[in-house]
């Protein structure tokens, strides 16, 4: 039976179920044939090299990648021949601006360049030159035609059309497409502020190349480096004098003004102008005046502002007290000079009385006192015999200074009391700076973190500190009591010169000006202005001297700027009072 089948040992070898009668002999199959190759398992073999090569050229790009992202650049091997060392070059992205920006202290940026293109034109290419001279002379209308078709007609390949043309001027002169005509990639410096930093940034020429001011001092600076430069300037203070400065000039018909505004402990200027002045972005037509930086390069007789220098050079030489006094009732004669005061006290005066009076005889009595040979050294050592080598502009006065064979005792008299030597009013504010900052003379620098600057004590912290108190003294009872402003503690010394014309000094022809520090207990920060040629008026009873102009603008200067200095005011009752009694005294006068 079929049962007895499937458990009979006997026969098992020879029992076949369903489908067992095709069964195959693998060993015998595999062991006595040979195979050229299975179709499928060659697809899988190389699908899987395919897999593995490109996971491999993957790898190799991500490693690279990663390599030039955290080096920096690509490295290129260049041989140098001379040497034949080899050297890395790195190569970046081409910044398309070639001229650096100026920012101000507080990162607004006051220059700048903007891309812009240049139309030039070979003249053998273009096929009709009078037909073409036409249709740019519609497209550039400040142009005029006939210079067009000059230069299209010179026989030179390469002719400038114009420069600096608008995106349209550039669309509509691509459309005509005339032969012979190109642009070129060019820029622009832009001066955002238009004429507030006209003299201290200068300008560029049509290269975009400094020809003035910072520009051309540090051409090369800002062509090298893409960084920005960062000015110890700050732009709102600058507006707010140079708005002040103009007032005044109106207001007293001068000829022009300038004013510095300058760090005493580090050297920093926070302002620099000279008026009148002008719009970099258009420079056609400018007149010389305007162009004139008066602040770094007006050479001139200062006057009674050098009268405190002439006071601290006789403390520091110890041959002057703060008690000693001088006759000043008689004038001071000398062999080709005769010297006297001007509204004098005819009296014997102290020292802080010699500057508050403002007494020429007095301080001629001191220069005479300390000698030529102290009174030049000392002057050389604020600075006074060499331009400022420091200041970041191309245009730096060069003093104009007797020979030491030409220094007489009439010089050492005269230059006590602001005549017989020319600088420049920051020649000025940078020696006003080291008198009362302690007696530490710091170079005036315009520039941000730049280079160390030369930094040299010329007088004592005594003096120093004795001349704050002598100062101050001018402030509160001399002649720039309308510099007061309540709150600053200001110190400072006018000065009213002569101007010399043809030779004479006349009387009505002046330059006035005011050096003033503070607050005075703690000098922060020096203040110059000067004014030319203020004329007479009313309210100043016909004078012209630096108490009725130049002393009002100055203090009306320091109470706007003092507070964005972010100077805090100390209001003394005392100084109220006074205050109060100063400016009843103006408004009296100005009423009868």
């Amino acid at each position: 039976m079929l049962w007895g089948k499937y458990f009979s040992k006997k026969d098992k070898a020879h029992f076949y179920l369903p489908g067992e009668e095709i069964k195959i002999d693998r060993d015998d199959v595999f062991n006595n044939h040979i195979f050229d190759g299975d179709p499928l398992v060659t697809v899988k073999n190389r699908v899987a090299f395919a897999t593995l090569l490109f996971i491999f050229a993957y790898l190799v790009i991500c490693i690279r990648l990663f390599d030039v992202c955290l080096s920096g650049g690509i490295h290129q091997t260049a041989v140098l021949e001379e040497d034949e060392e080899s050297k890395h070059l790195f190569a970046y992205a081409a910044n398309p601006i070639k001229r650096a920006d100026i920012l101000d202290r507080n990162g607004t940026i006051i220059a700048t360049s903007l891309p812009t293109v240049n139309l030039y034109a070979n003249p053998k290419k273009v096929p009709n030159k009078v037909k073409a001279a036409a249709k740019l002379s519609a497209i550039l209308p400040d142009i005029r035609y006939e210079d067009i078709l000059d230069k299209l007609q010179r026989r030179s390949t390469f002719v400038y059309i114009k420069r600096n043309l608008t995106p349209s001027q550039q669309y509509q002169i691509n459309a005509l497409g005339i032969p012979g005509l190109d642009f070129e990639n060019g820029e622009k410096r832009i001066y955002p502020h238009k004429e507030l930093f006209a003299q201290l940034l200068g300008s560029t020429n049509i290269d975009n190349k400094g020809i003035a001011g910072m520009e051309k001092e540090l051409d090369e600076r800002l062509t090298q480096s893409d960084i920005p430069l960062t000015l110890t300037i700050d732009s709102g203070i600058q507006d707010t004098i140079r708005m002040e400065l103009q007032a005044a000039i109106e207001k007293f018909k001068a000829e022009g003004a300038a004013a510095i505004l300058m760090d005493v402990n580090t050297g920093e200027i926070i302002s620099m102008l000279s008026l009148p002045d002008y719009d970099p972005n258009m420079m056609n037509n400018v007149p010389d005046r305007a162009l004139f930086n008066f602040a770094t390069k007006g050479v001139y007789e200062p006057g009674s502002v050098l009268k405190v220098f002439n006071a601290a050079l006789g403390l520091e030489s110890g041959k002057v007290k703060v008690s000693d006094k001088w006759d000043t009732t008689k004038p001071v004669k000398l062999r080709y000079n005769t010297i006297k005061d001007y509204r004098g006290e005819n009296r014997w005066l102290d020292l802080q009385e010699v500057l508050i009076y403002s007494s020429n005889i007095g301080s001629a009595r001191i220069a005479l006192t300390v000698g030529k040979e102290e009174q030049r050294k000392f002057l050389s050592n604020l600075g006074f015999f060499t331009p400022v080598h420091s200041i970041e502009v191309a245009e730096k006065g060069v003093p104009l200074i007797p020979s030491e064979k030409r220094w007489r005792e009439e010089t050492t008299a005269t230059v006590g009391y602001g005549y017989g030597i020319s600088i420049t009013p920051l020649h000025l504010v940078s020696a006003f700076s080291a008198i009362v900052n302690g007696g530490i003379y710091h170079a005036p620098t315009l520039v941000k973190n730049g280079s160390a600057k030369e930094s040299k004590r010329v007088v004592s912290f005594n003096t120093s500190q004795q001349m704050r108190k002598l100062l101050r003294g001018v402030v509160t009872k001399g002649s720039g009591k309308r510099a007061n402003v309540l709150g600053y503690e200001v110190a400072g010394k006018t000065g009213t010169a002569n101007k010399l014309v043809n030779g004479k000094y006349v009387d009505k022809k002046v330059m006035t000006s005011f050096l003033a520090t503070f607050p005075a207990s703690n000098p922060k920060y020096a203040f110059f202005m000067v004014m030319d040629e203020p004329k007479p008026l009313k309210e100043t009873w016909g004078f012209v001297t630096s108490g009725w102009n130049t002393v009002p603008t100055a203090g009306k200067i320091i109470s706007e700027i003092a507070p964005q200095l972010d100077l805090k005011a100390n209001y003394d009752l005392d100084e109220l009072r006074q205050s109060r009694i100063i400016e009843a005294t103006f408004e009296k006068k100005s009423k009868r």
